[in-house]
C-alpha cells in the first residue's frame, strides 16, 4: 500500500491524529508526512482542521429488500425428512444489505425498493432508515407481501437450499424508474441486484450509460443473472459468484485460468472490471489494467448468510474512492472475514478502519 493511502487510512480512523502520530506509524519523517498532508489538501481529499474528510458521494442501491429467515440445522441435513432447526429472522435483501453496509462504511446511501404495506416491510423501512440511509423513494405497494427469502443451514453454515418469494418485485415497471429518473440521476453512482424485473434492468443499465453514471451490479443468483441484458456498457463492477459467472461467460470455471477466460468473456460484453468471488479459494479480478487471484482471508466461519454483500460493499466502496481493482478485492476479502464471523445478514462491526485492519492483519 502506498503512503499516501496510508495516510489517509489513518485519518479517516483518527481525524484528530498528529503529524508526529502519522510518522511514527507509516515509517516517514514528520516533514514528509507535512508535505503528504499538504498535497491532500490541495486536491480536496481532507479540508480544514482536524483534516476533516471529504464528504462521500451518495449512491443510490435498486433492487431487494426483504425478509430473511435463517434455519440453522444443530447436526447433518437430512433430506425428505424432519430437521430440528433454530429459526432467526432479519432483515435481507442485496440492495438493502448493500445500502446498510455501506452506510456503516459512512457512504451518504440511498434505497429504491418496494414492500408490502404489512409489518414486515413497515419493519424493514425503520430497520433500513435506523440504519441512516434514505428511505424516501422507496415505493409501499398496499396489494403486495413483502419478499421472504428462506435459507437452511447445515452445522457447518452453509447453505443447503435457499427459497425466496420475490413475487413483489414483479409490480416494478420502467415507467415508476422512469417517474424518479431525478433522484437517479442526482447520485454518483447506482448498485443494482437482480431482483427487479428484466426490462427494469435492462432500461437502468442503458439510462445510466447515458447519463455516464457508473453502475455497480450483483446478479444475486444463477437464475435471475439470465435477467441481464447482452451488452452491458457502463457497468463499472460486476461481482458474480463462480456459478452466476459461468452463466455470463457460457462456460465452465474448474480453475484460476478459467476465471481469466471468463472474466475476458464478460469484460467483452461491456463490463469495465469484475470480481468473481469464489468462496473459500478467494476472488480473481480483472480488468483492462489488472488482473489476479487473491485467496481468502482464513477466519472462523459462524454463518455464510450476507457474505457476498459485504464482499460487494466493500469492493465497491474501494473503487469508489479511486482504489486499484487488487486493492477493491482486498477490501471485499476483508469485508466477507468480518461478515463470516456473525450470525446476522449484516456484519454490525463493519467500519473502514476495520477493513484497513483487516487487511494489514492479513498482510502480515
Amino acid at each position: 500500500m502506498d503512503k499516501e493511502k496510508q495516510i489517509l487510512d489513518y485519518i479517516k480512523m483518527n481525524p484528530y491524529i498528529s503529524q508526529q502520530e502519522l510518522s511514527s506509524k507509516v515509517g516517514l519523517s514528520r516533514p514528509t508526512v507535512a508535505n503528504y498532508i499538504a498535497s491532500l489538501t490541495r486536491r480536496g481529499e481532507i479540508k480544514g482542521r482536524a483534516y476533516i474528510l471529504r464528504e462521500e458521494s451518495s449512491i443510490i442501491c435498486i433492487g431487494g429488500a426483504n425478509i430473511d429467515r435463517i434455519a440453522r440445522s444443530n447436526q447433518k441435513v437430512n433430506f425428505h425428512s424432519s430437521n430440528p432447526v433454530k429459526i432467526n429472522e432479519s432483515c435481507g435483501g442485496a440492495a438493502r444489505n448493500v445500502a446498510e453496509n455501506l452506510s456503516r462504511l459512512r457512504c451518504n446511501t440511498s434505497i429504491m425498493t418496494c414492500v408490502g404495506d404489512d409489518k414486515e416491510g413497515n419493519w424493514i423501512l425503520n430497520e433500513i432508515k435506523r440504519q441512516g440511509v434514505d428511505v424516501s423513494q422507496v415505493w409501499v405497494l398496499p396489494t403486495e407481501r413483502t419478499g421472504i427469502f428462506t435459507t437452511l443451514l447445515d452445522i457447518t453454515g452453509e447453505s443447503v437450499v435457499s427459497m425466496d418469494d420475490m413475487h413483489i418485485y414483479e409490480q416494478m415497471t420502467t415507467s415508476m424508474f422512469e417517474e424518479k429518473w431525478s433522484y437517479i440521476v442526482s447520485s454518483r453512482a447506482v448498485f443494482l441486484d437482480t431482483n427487479i424485473p428484466k426490462e427494469c434492468i435492462s432500461y437502468l443499465i442503458k439510462r445510466c450509460a447515458d447519463e455516464q453514471i457508473p453502475v455497480y451490479m450483483d446478479p444475486t443468483s444463477a437464475a435471475k443473472t439470465r435477467k441481464l441484458p447482452l451488452r452491458l456498457d457502463g457497468v463499472e463492477l460486476l461481482l458474480p459468484n463462480r456459478v452466476e459467472a459461468e452463466v455470463l461467460a457460457d462456460m465452465k470455471i474448474d480453475s484460476i485460468e478459467d476465471c481469466q477466460l471468463a472474466c475476458e468473456k464478460i469484460r467483452e460484453r461491456g463490463v469495465k472490471k469484475v470480481i468473481i468471488t469464489l468462496g473459500d479459494q478467494g476472488a480473481y479480478y480483472s480488468s483492462s489494467e489488472e488482473c489476479g487471484h487473491l485467496p481468502s482471508f482464513l477466519t472462523d466461519i459462524v454463518d455464510t448468510t450476507g457474505v457476498g454483500d459485504a464482499f460487494s460493499s466493500c469492493a465497491i466502496y474501494g473503487t469508489m474512492n479511486n482504489e486499484s481493482l487488487y486493492s477493491a478485492c482486498q477490501s471485499g476479502l476483508a469485508g466477507a472475514a468480518l461478515a463470516l464471523q456473525t450470525e446476522q445478514s449484516i456484519c454490525t462491526s463493519l467500519r473502514p478502519e476495520k477493513i484497513f485492519e483487516a487487511i494489514q492483519e492479513y498482510s502480515r
